[in-house]
């Protein structure tokens, strides 16, 4: 059922035929799995071990080089060569090419693991209602139209509409799947407005979320792929992966290189058609087939056989140094494709912000001597950890907080008026929370103003392991105080209150939204000497004043706390009970922005990488929180920079376009709103990394030209994505382009050195077969040449350290050529001199070494025909191997002076 979420309880319970107090009948059941399908989300198809290995293989160098072996060995068996000499060329080239596959091979198998972590967010059982009575039953079976209940820790098994409250509110934690960093309340009523996004949904509970407080049950309208997880499933099922900008750039060369290779091997066959017929062939046909073998030596010749696995070695040691910096890749080429990044499109929640909620500004009245004086005091300390030390308005930090009588009432009301839990996880070495976030907020608050009457407090509560420490003011104050009622929080009421007795004393302590607690306050308690005096119209309108500022200007999550002592012998608080209460103080909260966000958005602004902030949450927390963090600060105003998601859609298409070259902050998303900004953004020609952790952010990451995940964000989210932020920082990412810019840098100088290399080769073979004089260079030694000659130069360059200002240039065009036409004439000008040196070398053994044979250069030249003419010297001379000696000496030489040369494009060795 589609639209559940704008249809009563009535409608939805009469749409599938159920009567809510007796559920689904078995016939029902029956009818219901057949007509809408199994909660489940169905398996996709793994692609084979195989299919992986010829995929390495799918590369247009690699297909030349595969073909190159053939023709040698095919020529080889046609020569009448056996044994080692025959094979060893093709084999060489064959090992090669399996090496560089296996190292693709691996990388590439721990990546599909995406779809299967998925299931774990599915609930493994559901408590149901059937034939009027309940029981507990493996949530695959259940089918839309089941009456499910659901209660506090509870993962909710499938998409379920609410009908029935069973306590005073239900608040779910859907950040999984919305971003959302608070909780949500859940309610009965249907919703009326259009465009609605899942944050609208409010009487919609999702699948795979969890709820943090109360009790509800809902029927079932969506299973398996009909929910909005089972949405994300087939979202991520139809994204492509694409091709990176570096595999895009080697196959353009691949394809330039087949072209160029082709043009030169029917040059060479045309240059000597007049040759076919030499006596000393034997033949046309052996004329023919001779020179061919020429053509395939120069092939040999022009192919840099090295290069797929100086690439892929260049590539994994990018990976290496990475994973020192906490991003660990998951996928070889997107290391480089970091580099030509120019929008990061980066979650709020978790990514920007640490995702737990603390409190940050307290706010009491200190005293009314002449006239009310408000104090202000602020906490730092940005995660859940008992750590962190509370200052004054002056900034000067208090030793004892627990000695002022408003701090110690705060402590108290926080860890009594609380339902929540906060334990030390020594697995994962961090604190957990169990409930609300804005309670566990209250709790680390309480530990942080610590315990009175201990002056030694602070270094004592430090000697303790980190598992008591977690709770152990909390601890002392429930053992100090017996509760015995508590009044749960409603929505009129917007408060919560607790009866405790302590030393045949009663007092309710009360917490909620500051407007009702305020309004309900006759007395407030002094911080200088801890007396109550009566709340006047002028102090409240001081309060109402502060608690406008931190709500507005700073978008704090603000409660206010309160007390009341109650007569002895009261057993249940009524609503009434909650007037005449006594003001304790304002408790302001956020989600935190972490430390070195700042520097690393600055980074980002002189590299040319523009940062856009995408959140589920609303838009004046979001842009108060873009203002702290400095995504901003380049602004002058906001208009036109920051949309939310329904803003966005309205616009019409030009104008949506100019947003999106504009655009900095996007709040009030979902899923799909984050597919879409990718996909649009890169219809603009933009190189797009995707930050997320929820599931909800898995298929923009896989849609994204890098897609990143938080270490410590949902197993699907990292399945998605190309690459793993160890440590969820923000700052990472930026030190991760900075590594993936340098090794493009390298990348390029080595595909260069390479290149220019084998043009040397090429020029060599093709000046010796114009001049008719014999092979200069056997071909393997032009394979030693190409691979250890060229390769271990290669793979050194490509270690080479980044430039200090690879982060203050714009990042370069996706659509830039790693050989463009002015570099390729610089390289055949390099290629020629290297070229004509080789064969001056072996033409100089022939004609001026002093052991040579000193023959003229037009015996040289007319080696061919040596066994029909009479000479004064033995034909055997021109299979010497001593000439290619010195041919290949020369070419070794020259060839470390390029190295040397290729270590930077433009500037002097010197």
């Amino acid at each position: 059922m589609e639209d559940a979420y704008a249809r009563s309880v009535t409608e939805v319970l009469d749409f599938f035929g159920v009567d809510p107090k007796r559920g689904l009948t078995d016939a029902q059941v029956t009818q219901h799995a057949r007509l809408y399908g199994k909660n489940v989300l169905p398996e996709e198809k793994r692609a084979s071990f195989w299919k992986l290995v010829l995929k390495q293989f799918d590369d247009l160098l690699v297909k030349i080089l595969i073909v190159a072996a053939l023709v040698s060995f095919v020529l080889a068996l046609i020569n009448g060569d056996t044994g080692l000499t025959a094979f060893l060329e093709p084999s060489v080239i064959l090992m090669i090419l399996a090496a560089n596959a296996a190292v693709g091979v691996i990388t590439e198998t721990n990546a599909e693991k995406a779809l299967e972590e998925l299931r774990a967010y599915q609930a493994d059982i559901a408590t149901v209602l059937r034939n009027g009575c309940f029981s507990i039953l493996p949530a695959t079976e259940l089918v839309p139209g089941d009456i499910v209940e659901v209660a506090v820790g509870c993962k909710i098994p499938a998409d379920m509409r609410m009908i029935e409250m069973l306590s005073n509110q239900l608040r779910v934690d859907q950040a999984i799947l919305t971003g959302e960093s608070c909780s949500v309340e859940k309610e009965l009523e249907s919703t009326t407005a259009t465009n609605v996004v899942y944050q609208d949904k409010t009487n919609i509970l999702f699948s795979g979320t969890v709820v943090v407080a109360g009790r509800a049950r809902a029927i079932v309208v969506g299973v398996g792929t009909h929910t909005a997880m089972g949405g994300i499933h087939d979202s991520m099922l139809r994204t492509e992966d694409e091709v990176t900008p570096l595999k895009k750039k080697l196959d353009e060369f691949g394809t330039f290189l087949a072209k160029v290779i082709a043009g030169i091997c029917v040059l060479v066959w045309i240059v000597n058609i007049g040759h076919f017929r030499d006596p000393a062939h034997g033949g046309l046909l052996r004329g023919a087939i001779h020179y061919f073998k020429i053509a395939v030596a120069l092939a040999v010749a022009a192919i840099p056989e090295g290069l797929p696995a100086v690439v892929t070695t260049c590539l994994a040691l990018g990976t290496k140094r990475m994973a020192r910096l906490n991003a660990i890749v998951r996928s070889l080429p997107s290391v480089e494709t970091l580099g030509c990044t120019t929008v990061i499109c980066s979650d709020k929640t978790g990514t920007l912000t640490t995702n737990m909620m603390s409190a940050s500004k307290v706010c009491v009245l200190h005293t009314v001597q002449h006239a009310p004086v408000i104090s202000e005091y602020s906490v730092s300390g940005t995660t859940y950890a008992p750590e962190g030390t509370i200052f004054d308005s002056t900034g000067l930090q208090l030793e004892l907080p627990a000695q002022s009588p408003c701090l110690l009432h705060i402590a108290m009301c926080s860890a009594l008026c609380n339902e929540s839990i906060l334990q030390y996880n020594p697995d994962k070495g961090n604190y957990e929370k169990i409930g609300e976030s804005t309670e566990v907020a209250l709790r680390v608050l309480a530990e942080k103003i610590g315990l009175p009457g201990f002056d030694s407090m602070p270094s004592s509560l430090n000697m303790l392991s980190k598992h008591e420490r977690a709770s152990y003011c909390n601890h002392y104050w429930e053992d100090h105080f017996k509760k015995i009622s508590v009044a749960d929080f409603t929505r009129d009421r917007k408060m919560m209150s607790v009866l405790c007795s302590r030393n045949q004393l009663q007092i309710m302590f009360s917490k909620g939204a500051p407007e009702s607690i305020i309004s309900r306050c006759t007395n407030i308690l002094c911080n200088d000497d801890g007396s109550t005096i009566p709340l006047t119209a002028s102090i409240q309108a001081e309060l109402e004043s502060r608690f406008h500022s931190f709500a507005g200007k700073e978008t704090l999550r603000c409660l206010a706390l309160a007390f009341k002592r109650m007569p002895m012998g009261l057993q249940s608080l009524s609503h009434n009970d909650e007037n005449d209460l006594t003001f304790i103080g304002l408790v302001g909260m956020l989600d935190p922005p972490r430390e070195e966000v700042r520097n690393a958005m600055l980074s980002c602004m002189t590299a040319g990488i523009r940062v856009i902030v995408v959140t589920g949450d609303n838009k004046t927390t979001a842009e108060s929180l873009c203002r702290k963090i400095g995504a901003f600060d380049h602004l002058a105003d906001l208009a036109g920079h920051s949309y939310t998601a329904t803003e966005f859609e309205e616009l019409p298409a030009l104008q949506k376009t100019l947003a999106l070259q504009r655009m900095a902050l996007f709040t009030r998303v979902e899923p799909s709103h984050k597919r879409m900004l990718v996909e649009a953004l890169r219809h603009q020609n933009e190189v797009v990394a995707m930050t997320g952790d929820g599931v909800n952010d898995a298929p923009a990451l896989k849609k994204a030209d890098i897609g990143i995940a938080m270490g410590s964000g949902t197993a699907v989210a990292k399945s998605a994505s190309d690459m793993v932020l160890a440590d969820d920082n923000f700052a990472t990412i930026v030190a991760a382009v900075a590594e993936g810019r340098a090794i493009y840098n390298n990348t390029k100088q080595f595909i260069r050195y390479m290149i220019s290399s084998n043009i040397g080769e090429v020029v060599c073979i093709f000046v010796a077969a114009v001049l008719g004089i014999p092979d200069t260079l056997a071909p393997v030694q032009l394979l030693w040449v190409n691979l250890v000659t060229d390769g271990l130069p290669a793979t050194a360059i490509g270690f080479n350290k980044q430039d200090s200002d690879v982060m203050k240039a714009k990042p370069r065009k996706v659509n830039e050529a790693v050989v463009s036409g002015w570099l390729f004439f610089r390289y055949l000008v390099i290629g020629a001199y290297v070229g004509l040196a080789t064969v001056a070398g072996f033409i100089w053994w022939f004609l001026y070494f002093d052991s040579g044979p000193k023959l003229p250069y037009s015996e040289l030249m007319n080696f061919d025909s040596c066994s029909t003419r009479e000479t004064t010297y033995p034909c055997s001379i021109f299979d010497d191997r001593h000439p290619s000696t010195v041919s290949m000496t020369v070419l070794v030489v020259v060839e470390m002076f390029n190295a040397l040369n290729n270590l930077s494009e433009n500037q002097s060795l010197l």
